[in-house]
């Protein structure tokens, strides 16, 4: 037995407080984290695991079954067990382009524009957008993709006055959150996040299985106490994951814990 062998046995020793199959998830996170184990490349299969790392098949079982389920695999029957395409991860307390993200992870992004036209406030639209109803707002839908596969809907509103040229652009170019805050940077921004089952329209525009639960963020900015735009941002639950990371300031640490 190499070196190399043996001081793997010896890290999933039975006598670890951490169960085994916690060190073997962990053992397969660092390889793919490392880049080790490339990302759509096939790792060893049941039976080398075992060997390798000196724990039984249903240890190992286990492990690469969370893993799978957390994303971070794609087992195919017959075939093998693969690394998976990381998800995008949208920043909470951020403003990023949907276009960054991807490509981030890796992925190559597209975008189909569904529809960019000009609309009057709705009674239900003018609280949010702080607009008389019937006074004119811009609108755009679009769908944006990794690779292909549908990864966010994004329902934009905006207001005129704060961006009167959003109409002219190609946004299969440049994302609406890249062209707006080329414009002006949000002085302020509202965030608020939803796990909900699709209606068919949303699934279909994301090409979502029935009952596939969904992330929706809703965002408002403002510049200067003026509203630019409200926005709904559609994912998969399966394809996407939302979160954030942040230093609190001596202002807002009360209470984190």
């Amino acid at each position: 037995m190499d070196s190399k062998k043996q001081k793997q046995r010896h890290a999933f020793d039975s006598s670890v407080p951490r169960p085994l199959y916690q060190q073997v998830k962990h053992y397969i996170s660092e390889q793919i984290r490392s880049g080790e184990w490339g990302r759509h490349s096939k790792i060893p299969s049941e039976n080398e695991l075992v060997e390798t790392l000196g724990v039984s098949r249903m240890t190992i079982n286990r492990a690469l079954s969370e893993l799978t389920g957390e994303g971070h695999l794609v087992r195919l029957q017959g075939v093998g067990t693969f690394v998976a395409q990381p998800k995008p991860l949208s920043a909470l307390l951020e403003i990023k382009s949907i276009a960054e993200e991807i490509h981030n992870t890796g992925g190559i992004h597209s975008c189909e524009v569904y529809l960019l036209r000009e609309e009057t406030v709705t009674p239900e639209l003018a609280g949010s957008m702080e607009l008389p109803v019937d006074a004119p707002v811009f609108h755009s839908i679009l769908i944006h993709r990794d690779r292909g596969k549908a990864i966010q809907l994004e329902n934009r509103y905006v207001n005129p006055a704060m961006a009167p040229d959003y109409l002219k652009q190609d946004f299969t170019v440049m994302t609406p959150s890249e062209y707006l805050t080329g414009i002006s940077p949000a002085t302020e921004v509202e965030h608020i996040i939803e796990a909900i089952l699709p209606n068919e329209e949303v699934q279909g525009f994301l090409e979502m299985d029935p009952h596939e639960p969904c992330l929706v963020l809703f965002r408002r900015t403002w510049i200067n106490d003026i509203v630019v735009s409200r926005n709904s941002f559609f994912y998969p639950g399966s394809r996407y994951r939302i979160g954030g990371r942040f230093k609190p300031t001596a202002g807002n640490r009360r209470g984190m814990v």
